[in-house]
């Protein structure tokens, strides 16, 4: 028994890794849809997994026969601790980055401590070398299809890992229908990708890590944190046959989906900050504020999604993401910026509109009061009429000097700069 997950090796381990990519081709030799675990009879293929999920929800993660947008690949390659199942990619473009991808691999980890994988794979120091080397590097896996990116807080894998436990680990195991409480922090050291020589965590402030947990049912709990999730069984592993069979499988399927549009929800709303900051640098800022409305409004048809589907755990899943980015605060706060911002070309616009009828009302009223006037006596000698256009432009040349006529030319002026 083990109150601390140390090294601890659950009886059905594994972790898929989520790495953003740029996708240099469309992986032709690659299967469309992602990749279809099956157990029991269920196979988790597009069909299935579309009836899970809304249309608009299962159109961003699985698009459409004539316009796919993920793939995936078969593979049985061991190499240390980790046995690679399968890849798969999943293309989320952005209106700066069209070729955006993210890349997962699925891995079992068969005999090693689940935990000191998750700590090396997300670069803990003291952790050992990472396990993405050589033939698992996903330079090597992806060659030729995609190249992996640093995006901040992207700069190592996001990890999705699952563990049920033996008959021994009391730690997480329910006693009498009550989890104790050493079981989130085995939840939350999985999900974190730390132990305790990495973050001390005082015991006071554990429910606070973990109060977003999800307790998807009596049997198990997940945990979404900003550089991993976790799941974790509270209950003896029986083996093959066991309720933890359907439960991997739809960790590595709907679960996951369901993170996957989280983090390409975050891609997108990163992105749509840094062009609202850059929005004021140079001139025509109304052609930019026109961009960003257009990329806001495909952003939101196309990724903007806060309910997937009628069944609870993908949604808290997704929603407890989002919680770890603030990103429907975010959200709101880029459309709130981006209508100020429309209304202050709505202004200037308005502006331009008052300056050119300005510029209308001081040169046509001088011309057509002198012209009026000629009409209106009868005369029509040429010189009489040379005379009137010349007092007119005289007149229309004092009007620019007064206050109003200097309005106009600088309302003009300010609109035309901000168009530029």
């Amino acid at each position: 028994m083990t109150t601390d997950i140390g090294s601890a090796v659950g009886l059905r381990q594994s972790v898929s890794l989520i790495i953003p990519v740029r996708l240099r081709t469309d992986p032709e030799a690659w299967s469309e849809g992602p990749l279809p675990f099956e157990v029991g009879g269920h196979r988790t293929d597009v069909a299935s997994r579309q009836t899970y999920f809304t249309h608009a929800a299962g159109r961003a993660l699985y698009g459409s026969p004539r316009r796919p947008c993920r793939w995936h690949l078969f593979a049985d390659l061991v190499r240390g601790p980790l046995h690679l199942h399968g890849l798969e990619i999943l293309r989320t473009p952005t209106a700066l980055r069209p070729r955006h991808a993210l890349a997962v691999l699925h891995f079992s980890v068969p005999s090693a401590g689940l935990l000191d994988v998750l700590r090396a794979l997300g670069g803990r120091a003291g952790a050992g070398p990472g396990p993405l080397d050589g033939p698992l590097a996903p330079d090597t896996l992806l060659a030729g299809i995609a190249s992996p990116t640093d995006l901040g807080p992207a700069t190592h894998p996001y990890t999705v890992a699952f563990l049920t436990p033996g008959p021994a680990e009391t730690a997480v195991l329910r006693s009498g229908g009550v989890l104790p409480a050493t079981a989130d922090r085995w939840l939350w050291a999985l999900a974190s990708r730390s132990d305790e020589s990495d973050f001390p965590v005082a015991p006071e402030q554990l429910p606070g890590q973990t109060e977003r947990a999800v307790r998807i049912s009596a049997d198990w709990s997940a945990l979404v944190l900003r550089h991993g999730a976790a799941f974790l069984g509270h209950r003896p592993d029986e083996g093959d046959g066991d309720f933890y069979d359907f439960a991997a499988l739809h960790v590595r399927s709907v679960y996951l989906d369901a993170l996957l549009l989280g983090i390409a929800q975050r891609d997108h709303i990163d992105e749509l900050t840094d062009g609202l900051s850059g929005v004021f640098d140079g001139p025509g800022l109304a052609r930019r504020v026109t961009g960003l409305e257009r990329d806001i409004a495909g952003f939101r048809s196309t990724y903007w999604r806060q309910h997937l589907t009628a069944h609870g755990p993908a949604n808290e899943l997704l929603l407890a993401y989002h919680d770890q980015y603030r990103l429907p605060a975010r959200f709101e706060e880029i459309l709130a910026e981006a209508a100020d911002y429309s209304r202050l070309v709505q202004t200037q616009d308005g502006q331009q509109i008052a300056g050119a009828l300005g510029v209308l009302t001081i040169l046509g009223l001088p011309l057509g009061t002198a012209l009026s006037i000629l009409q209106v006596l009868g005369d029509d000698d040429p010189a009489h009429l040379l005379l009137a256009l010349t007092l007119a432009l005289v007149a229309t040349a004092a009007a620019f000097t007064t206050r109003y006529g200097r309005l106009v030319l600088a309302s003009l002026r300010g609109s035309r700069a901000s168009r530029e």
